[in-house]
């Protein structure tokens, strides 16, 4: 049995840089202002992917995202780092899924590819920053699970080593295979893109992108099928549509604020005492302190 690992990721909205025009008059983000990027923390998950496929040969990388159809661009920037091939689960029943029809949808896509060895997500994604999806992944496959990871430290085709960065200190666990790894932030940052991957998976599409292009690459592609992302719906990974969107979401939003902070002006002060009451008793007046 090859060796294989599974790398949730999820393109997300630049949250990091929002400006006042990034939430609508009814307070849902309004993504045409903001860039679409590769969660920031699934790619630290796929480095520490790429370091064991360094280690275990012939180790094998597929790159799963859940999403719209853009979302294989993110898949095709996992192969230009060096991911095998991807999977893009896609359908609108999934619009609108929280994080429980969201586990739910991709642990049925996992189970598809099964078997497997390791199944890695970044902790968390920075448009929900709830760090729910990969455990509950984790509890519907019933496998161990390694929360917080920060760095590898062995691995064989039966058991895996991992620190952890806990809150007040690290820690070392080990666990048997086939077992799911959430990333820290703190864990190395993704190599970049390797210039022959770049030329090797360029062509790579969906058959929605295909059906899309002005060029034919038809032909292309029976001659090289690792150029295949393929495309599942819910049909493809068998789910029960009750249990996805809306109507599988138990978490309802009930108020969203939208909170933009803008700088008027700056002051400098010195380290003299006079200049540090003066800022003291600025910041208690403005109810910033006290």
């Amino acid at each position: 049995m090859p060796f294989r690992i599974i790398v949730l990721a999820k393109q997300v909205p630049d949250t990091r840089n929002v400006g006042k025009d990034a939430m609508k008059a009814d307070g849902t983000v309004n993504r045409a202002a903001l860039p679409a990027i590769f969660n920031p923390e699934d790619l630290h998950a796929l480095e520490l992917a790429l370091r064991i496929k360094d280690q275990i040969k012939d180790a094998e990388i597929v790159i799963v995202s859940m999403g719209p159809g853009r979302a294989a661009e993110i898949i095709r920037e996992a192969m230009y780092r060096g991911a095998d091939r991807g999977v893009l689960v896609t359908d609108r029943k999934f619009a609108g899924s929280d994080t429980l029809a969201t586990s739910y949808a991709l642990s049925l896509a996992v189970k598809k590819l099964a078997p497997f060895n390791v199944l890695i997500a970044g902790r968390q994604a920075i448009d929900g920053d709830t760090a729910q999806v990969g455990p509950q992944t984790a509890e519907k496959l019933n496998i161990p699970q390694i929360t917080y990871a920060e760095e590898l430290v062995e691995v064989n085709s039966k058991q895996i080593i991992i620190k952890r960065r806990l809150e007040r200190g690290i820690e070392v666990v080990k666990a048997p295979m086939p077992v799911a790894i959430t990333v820290h932030s703190s864990a190395p940052v993704c190599r970049p893109r390797n210039a022959m991957l770049v030329m090797k998976f360029k062509h790579a599409r969906t058959i929605t992108e295909l059906q899309e292009e002005t060029k034919d690459y038809t032909e292309l592609r029976l001659d090289r099928p690792y150029l295949n992302i393929e495309e599942w719906s819910v049909e493809d990974i068998q789910a029960e549509t009750e249990k996805l969107g809306l109507s599988g979401s138990p978490t309802k939003v009930k108020k969203i604020e939208n909170v933009v902070l803008q700088r008027k002006e700056s002051k400098a002060y010195t380290a003299d005492d006079k200049d540090i009451d003066l800022l003291m008793q600025e910041l208690m007046a403005s109810h910033v302190i006290g």
